[in-house]
């Protein structure tokens, strides 16, 4: 048996029917029909590309129903690829056997639909519309390969190229960064203006160092309140200052019942002992008697003047409760002013024990001399107190010569002739306080003598001080002496509004201070405002000037403000 070949017709043998017509009789049929085949032209390639088909794998043969033992052949249409169908427009048809079209009907339109076959297709013949619609889209090329087939290669790296690349990314950070830091340092509260001394910070008086009569014995100092020490002499260590405690008395009174001007203060009652003690002959006391009334101030005279012994106990008795207890507050007011020398036993004086050095005292006496009472009482000669019977001296006898006044003087055997002392001078129409003491003066014979001796002593270096103490000019009007800083760099002058004096004397160096007076300086101003003051000394002896603006004071600039990093 021969097998049908696929693609072309099996020849006839002779003597066998032709296909159509039926068998000779005289012939005996085939033991199995044979397949035919009909050999389809070539198609003619359409108007536009396609792809490749490639041919499905037919699947298994299957036995043909009217010829048991042969197989068919069976059309297995191509898979339709939905996402790449192509719909193409069929060729238009030159004629039937060249295209393969089907000829058109009698009663049809005249349109014909164009049937085309792949070469080697062994199915039916397949329309344009089909064939297109069935044929697959050919697989694209890898993304590589066409990046290479479409894209420019980037260009090789080199160290501009990467400069480059980083600069332009940085740069807008950078920016952004920037800008946020100016809008802060520009929003930041400015620092407080300070004043700043430009002038020199001290000044010395010209002449040769002033030279005060020391005494030859003893201990003492001489200082001009306010401004510094005239000098001092001896061991300045403590020892017995007798009467001159009595001071320490009536400034612990005066701070627990202060009274100034015509104030008298409350009535105090003399006690049994008080009045008993008034008739001790081997003591300074006050004529008291029981019973008798007098008041704070008349008390703190029979205290001062006559420096009365028993007066100063009643005091204490009167203020504390108890002499001990008033020798506590002496000894507590003491260490409050800075008397590290000092130690007070009792309130009169009369105990060795009650000693001091002459720096500590003269702490004390700038203290209390600065109550108006207390200095009227101790600048006071004698007086005539109501119900004493007579009238009082003043031990100090030098109160009478000019610009002598007070403060205590004080004697006895173990503490020799002292003076606690206060002088007045007048420099450039103003009254300057000079304080001093002369302390343990015992080249003499009796206590009187020792205690007059003192006084003599005292008085030579009141006298030699008044001549020697003086001024100088150290700033003139209208000179600049310091600056306002505004905190970022940026000055403004100030300058003096009047001569500035201090007081001193030959060999003295004083220190100037530029202040605020306690305003703060503002940040614009115009010029001639008062910003503040240059001063030298403290206290009493403290002289000073205003000092303005010389040109407007302005806030700092955005340059300023930029650039300043504390």
């Amino acid at each position: 048996m021969t097998k049908p070949t696929s693609g072309s017709a099996t020849q006839p043998t002779p003597g066998s029917a032709t296909p159509g017509q039926p068998a000779p009789a005289d012939e005996p049929p085939a033991d199995r029909q044979t397949a035919v085949f009909k050999a389809f032209e070539r198609p003619q390639p359409v108007d536009q590309p396609t792809t490749t088909l490639k041919r499905p794998t037919p699947p298994p043969a299957r036995s043909n129903p009217g010829n048991p033992g042969t197989s068919a052949s069976t059309f297995v249409p191509l898979r339709r690829d939905e996402k790449s169908e192509v719909r193409a427009t069929p060729p238009p048809s030159a004629s039937a056997s060249a295209t393969g079209t089907k000829p058109t009907p009698p009663g049809s339109t005249g349109t014909s639909t164009p049937t085309t076959t792949p070469p080697g297709y062994a199915g039916p013949a397949l329309s344009g519309a089909e064939r297109t619609r069935q044929q697959p889209m050919p697989p694209m090329p890898p993304l590589d390969l066409l990046a290479e087939l479409t894209n420019t290669p980037p260009p090789p790296q080199t160290p501009v190229r990467t400069a480059v690349r980083r600069v332009k990314i940085w740069t807008p950070l950078v920016l952004l960064v920037l800008i946020i830091f100016a809008i802060v340092q520009a929003l930041r509260p400015l620092p407080d203006p300070a004043l700043s001394l430009t002038a020199p910070a001290t000044f010395t008086f010209d002449g040769a160092k002033l030279d005060l009569p020391w005494p030859s014995e003893g201990q003492g100092a001489v200082e001009v309140e306010g401004v510094g020490s005239l000098g001092k002499y001896g061991p300045g260590k403590p020892a017995p200052i007798a009467s001159v405690a009595k001071t320490m008395t009536a400034y612990v009174i005066l701070k627990d019942h202060p009274i100034t001007g015509k104030q008298v203060g409350p009535k105090i009652t003399v006690d049994k002992q008080a009045g008993e003690e008034s008739n001790r002959p081997d003591e300074s006391t006050a004529p008291l008697q029981e019973g008798q009334q007098y008041t704070q101030k008349e008390m703190l005279q029979l205290l001062m003047i006559p420096s009365g012994n028993n007066a100063a106990r009643l005091l204490a008795r009167w203020d504390a409760g108890s002499e001990k207890a008033f020798v506590t507050k002496m000894n507590a007011a003491a260490d409050d002013l800075g008397m590290t020398n000092s130690t007070y036993t009792d309130p009169s004086g009369l105990m060795k024990t009650t000693v001091s050095t002459p720096a500590d005292q003269l702490k004390l006496a700038e203290a209390v001399v600065r109550n108006d009472v207390f200095r009227e009482i101790v600048n006071t000669p004698d007086i005539e107190i109501p119900g004493i019977g007579k009238r009082i001296f003043n031990n100090n006898k030098i109160l009478a010569e000019p610009g002598v006044s007070g403060i205590k003087t004080g004697s006895s055997t173990p503490a020799g002739g002292n003076l606690l002392w206060t002088a007045q001078t007048i420099i450039d129409g103003q009254n300057r306080r000079i304080i001093g003491i002369v302390m343990g003066a015992q080249q003499a014979t009796t206590l009187d003598d020792k205690l007059n001796l003192a006084i003599q002593n005292s008085l030579k270096l009141i006298q030699a001080s008044q001549d020697g103490v003086t001024s100088a000019a150290v700033v003139k009007k209208g000179e600049v002496v310091g600056v306002v800083d505004d905190g970022l760099g940026g000055t403004t002058p100030v300058v003096a509004t009047k001569d500035l004096k201090p007081v001193g004397w030959a060999g003295l160096k004083v220190t100037l201070k530029l202040g605020d007076k306690g305003t703060k300086v503002p940040h614009t101003a115009k010029a001639g405002t008062v910003v503040g003051e240059l001063t030298i000394g403290t206290g009493d002896g403290k002289v000073s000037t205003p000092v303005a603006l010389q040109k407007d004071l302005a806030e700092p600039g955005f340059g300023a403000k930029l650039t300043r990093v504390g």
